[in-house]
């Protein structure tokens, strides 16, 4: 069955009709700074398919309660638990009585709260009772904001899922949503992008403006037109409405809102005892206790974040176990771990042998010297021979610098530390840089053109920048430490004593 209803007029005088059947079927989002008239064209909305459909208005400052003198709708106050407004809305949908839910004096998050599981009571009705409704929910913001606020994470998300279902799924259901916003740009892109028919009204951010014209399809310099309107003017574009912007003027309505728009008023005379009628209280003031605004109390802890909570309890962590050595003897057992790389350092092969069978030697030597505790894991063998290879003296080891070079290591794979720690300790020592030859045998090959390639990938890090002098020697600097190499010739030998240079005692 097909119902026209009257909206107001056209910019020609002509009535200005709305397809209800569509508009069930294809949702309307309305926008519009305050004061533009939006609560005013929702309530000439409501009053005019009032006869035609059953509603219920998510209603947070109570301005749409007056609908029940003349139209009969159902109050229902929102102080509450979620689960009794879970139940009262499926008892709607199947009684079919159009209702508004109040949540005057509650905070946002009570509010969240209260219209998520009021919609998700409707959302979820028996199927035999999914009948038309025309869901219109006020200041949609606050129930499908864009963005975190000062709400928790929780509410946040039942609100928003909530919201998301009316708009995106709620069709099939019987549920078509009406949804008003002051702001475009506060409101959850996936919510105002499932509406289909839009009344725009004045707007002044040109962030909301250029969002209104690109759901009406307008140019961005036609968005200028959103500040020039009128209160109670709005471009209309849809199914249910027009299939190209339409001027729309909103008619009058028969119920009034309980908050009004304030009117300048003439200020009385001054009374002669102006002072005493502030700063003296009446003796009815005298008799009554003084009140004190007490915060909401918060909502009580669900069973199922109780069983989270029990889920995700975790033991205090055990008390560090005493060391295998003791303190005095760290010395020592760090002495003679240098001796076991100094002698695997010492031997020709090593720069042509994989760290894994390094590491056997390493364990290996360790036994046959008795170097007491626990050995070094292969991640620790690697990055302390990576060091080692390196062969700075006690003095740099011990600067900050060095300690930077360390860390800068440690972001590159593990067999290419050793070639940058031995070019990074030439940089801060100011020797000349190694020859390809020489960081070929550091890194285990004997390709020159491997050597080009690890220190390119190095440059692409922006660990190294490499230059030539005139006689064609290569220079390395290092960005990050401050410092760089004497020039060396890349061609040159290979230099035993730096590609096998043991850590300094």
């Amino acid at each position: 069955m097909k119902v026209d209803i009257d909206m107001g007029t056209q910019s020609g005088g002509k009535a200005a009709m709305l397809d209800l059947e569509e508009l069930l079927a294809t949702r309307l989002l309305v926008q519009g700074n305050s004061g533009s008239g939006k609560s005013h064209l929702l309530r000439r909305l409501l009053e005019q398919s009032a006869p035609w459909v059953q509603q219920c208005v998510i209603d947070p400052e109570g301005d749409f309660v007056t609908l029940a003198e003349k139209y009969g709708h159902v109050v229902v106050d929102a102080e509450r638990t979620e689960a009794e407004l879970t139940r009262i809305a499926a008892r709607i949908r199947q009684h079919r009585v159009s209702v508004v839910l109040n949540l005057e004096g509650l905070d946002v998050e009570q509010q969240m709260r209260c219209a998520a599981a009021f919609l998700g009571g409707l959302f979820d009705a028996e199927r035999d009772h999914w009948y038309p409704v025309l869901v219109v929910v006020d200041e949609a913001q606050l129930f499908a904001p864009a963005v975190a606020g000062e709400v928790s994470d929780e509410a946040r998300k039942l609100s928003l899922g909530a919201m998301t279902n009316l708009m995106c799924r709620g069709r099939k259901r019987g549920l078509a949503g009406v949804i008003a916003t002051q702001r475009l740009a506060k409101l959850a892109k996936n919510v105002a992008a499932e509406a289909s028919n839009f009344l725009m009204g004045r707007t002044f951010l040109d962030i909301d403006m250029a969002r209104a014209a690109d759901l009406l399809g307008m140019d961005r310099r036609q968005s200028e037109m959103f500040r020039d309107l009128a209160r109670g003017h709005f471009v209309a574009l849809g199914p249910a409405m027009s299939r190209r912007p339409l001027p729309v003027t909103i008619g009058a309505v028969e119920t009034n809102a309980r908050s009004t728009s304030p009117k300048l008023t003439p200020l009385p005379d001054a009374p002669d005892d102006a002072r005493d009628l502030i700063f003296t209280p009446s003796p009815e003031e005298a008799r009554q206790p003084i009140m004190v605004r007490r915060p909401p109390p918060p909502p009580p802890t669900s069973t199922a974040d109780i069983l989270a909570q029990l889920a995700q309890h975790r033991p205090e962590p055990p008390q560090p176990a005493e060391p295998l050595l003791p303190l005095i003897a760290e010395a020592e057992h760090a002495q003679m771990i240098d001796e076991v790389m100094r002698e695997i350092l010492a031997d020709p092969d090593a720069a042509f042998r994989s760290v894994a069978v390094l590491y056997q030697d390493f364990l290996v030597r360790c036994r046959i010297r008795r170097v007491p505790g626990e050995p070094l894991t292969l991640a620790a063998f690697r990055r302390r021979f990576a060091v080692a290879r390196a062969g700075v003296d006690m003095t740099t080891a011990g600067s900050d610098v060095w300690q930077q070079a360390l860390d800068l290591s440690a972001t590159l794979p593990d067999d290419i530390q050793g070639v940058f720690l031995v070019i990074a300790q030439a940089a801060l020592a100011g020797a000349p840089c190694p020859s390809d030859a020489t960081i070929a045998r550091i890194y285990g090959s004997h390709s020159p053109s491997r050597a080009r390639r690890l220190i390119a990938y190095c440059e692409e890090r922006g660990l190294f920048v490499t230059r030539l002098d005139f006689r064609g020697r290569r220079i390395v600097a290092s960005p990050d430490l401050g410092c760089e190499t004497a020039p060396g010739d890349p061609n040159g030998p290979v230099d035993l004593v730096q590609a096998a240079r043991p850590a300094a005692e």
